[in-house]
């Protein structure tokens, strides 16, 4: 195993302005539907992960043509079904959710099977939630009643639009089923649960035939296939999740300021903000703009002294899901028990997050009390830590390793943390920036 690194000292104060990495979800986007469109695209600051890799690699074998130079990415795309499906084609999804799911509607077409694959974390994650859809679109998958990877896909030439009822929110899904329409005949209808709307915001801005009806708990959408769209430039703005490890460090420190560029505010990506303002942050958005569809501000933060507990309202859920890790930290450090329910789809992801978020918190001190969809966390405004935190054997998960971090360098202690690799999925340059704020680390 390769050596952890280590943390002895709490960060100093700083007062800074960053950019982080591109949007990992827009960039996995962008690059799908670049594959479907005709011509040239590019896109500018595309998140050089492993998440997006795994994506080009895979479009790559479709025969798609791709130059990638610094983060300047081009795509050559052929229109909608113009992939070029080879003999035993075997596609690999490494760590990324987005990519395995979203792919699988990309390819309802294939005349021939598809393996899909990923890594170890990836294969043990719930993938029924989209082959059931695509099985009423017509694609068959082998071996039947399989719901994990490895799987195999074989599309159909008779491709009939659905009825589908998405009722967990998960963007994944949904955005799976719309990629599957934009192949087939006819009117797709979609009743969705509300989660992020990358895709939606795309449809629009590429002129595919999409109508939305929003109401409190759902958003009705009508997809009419098979109207080809031309190629699109992209500049991809920065990524909300990663940049709320930096917010929270922010507002853990003494005497800090933090401005933070062009991020994508996204309203069905900015609950981690709201919840945190709710706990007493005043987190701020400077230079508003809309860019092709999609909201994009900087991000203004400062020290927070006088924090407090929250009952989080479950409509912030979906809009955070990737956050609540780090915002499970700021409930260690504020006065009152925060209590955050309805959290299953938390252990859907790249592992149990909600029973390992606990498992750090109880590490460090912290009391939590949890069930399988809930936790309550019983702060404490006066941590602060004297004694050794290792943290290893969390299933390589990168949002582990980077709120363990957060919490070394503003809690104080001696932490070891193992896994510094699994940041190379969604933010190669995480430490970097740490460095650059003034985080010391062996």
């Amino acid at each position: 195993m390769k050596k952890p690194i280590i943390i002895k000292n709490k960060i100093s104060k700083f007062s800074k302005s960053i950019k982080v990495s591109g949007d990992k979800s827009i960039s996995i986007r962008w690059a799908l539907l670049a594959s479907q469109a005709i011509g040239k695209s590019k896109a500018y600051n595309i998140l050089k992960s492993e998440d997006v890799l795994s994506t080009l690699k895979c479009l790559k074998k479709l025969g798609i043509k791709i130059k990638l130079k610094n983060e300047i990415c081009e795509i050559d795309g052929n229109g909608l079904n113009s992939y070029n499906y080879k003999k035993n084609l075997v596609l690999n999804a490494g760590n990324s959710g987005t990519l395995g799911r979203l792919i699988l509607g990309l390819l309802i077409n294939s005349p021939k099977k598809i393996k899909l694959i990923g890594d170890k974390s990836l294969s043990k994650r719930d993938f029924s939630r989209v082959i059931e859809p695509l099985k009423k679109f017509g694609a068959t998958f082998y071996p039947n009643k399989k719901t994990n990877l490895p799987i195999i896909i074989r599309g159909t030439n008779y491709i009939k639009p659905i009825k589908y009822l998405e009722n967990k929110g998960s963007a994944q899904c949904k955005s799976s089923v719309m990629l599957a329409a934009l192949n087939t005949p006819g009117k797709t209808i979609i009743k969705a649960k509300k989660s992020r709307d990358h895709t939606e915001i795309f449809f629009k801005y590429l002129k595919v035939p999409i109508k939305i009806k929003k109401t409190k708990e759902h958003d009705l959408i009508e997809v009419y296939g098979k109207n080809q769209f031309k190629s699109f430039n992209y500049n991809i703005p920065s990524d909300v999740s990663s940049s709320a490890f930096f917010i929270v460090l922010t507002l853990l420190s003494k005497n800090s300021r933090l401005l933070i560029k062009s991020v994508n505010i996204n309203p069905s990506r900015i609950g981690v903000i709201k919840i945190l303002n709710k706990m007493g942050a005043k987190i701020s958005f400077k230079n508003e703009k809309i860019y092709k569809g999609e909201k994009i501000s900087d991000i203004f933060v400062k020290s927070a002294n006088n924090l407090k507990s929250i009952n989080c309202p479950i409509k912030y859920n979906s809009s955070a899901i990737d956050e609540f890790l780090i915002i499970f930290l700021v409930a260690a450090k504020s006065k009152g028990i925060s209590y955050f329910k309805n959290l299953s789809e938390l252990n859907q992801k790249e592992s149990p997050r909600l029973k390992l978020g606990s498992k750090i918190l109880n590490k460090m001190g912290i009391k939590t009390k949890t069930t399988n969809d809930s936790i309550k966390i019983y702060g404490n405004p006066k941590i602060s830590l004297h004694k050794r935190v290792k943290i290893k054997n969390f299933m390589k998960d990168h949002r582990i390793f980077m709120m363990s971090t957060i919490a070394a360098l503003t809690f104080g202690g001696n932490w070891q943390i193992y896994d510094k690799d699994s940041i190379k999925t969604s933010f190669p340059t995480f430490l970097k920036l740490i460095k650059e704020l003034g985080g010391k680390f062996n």
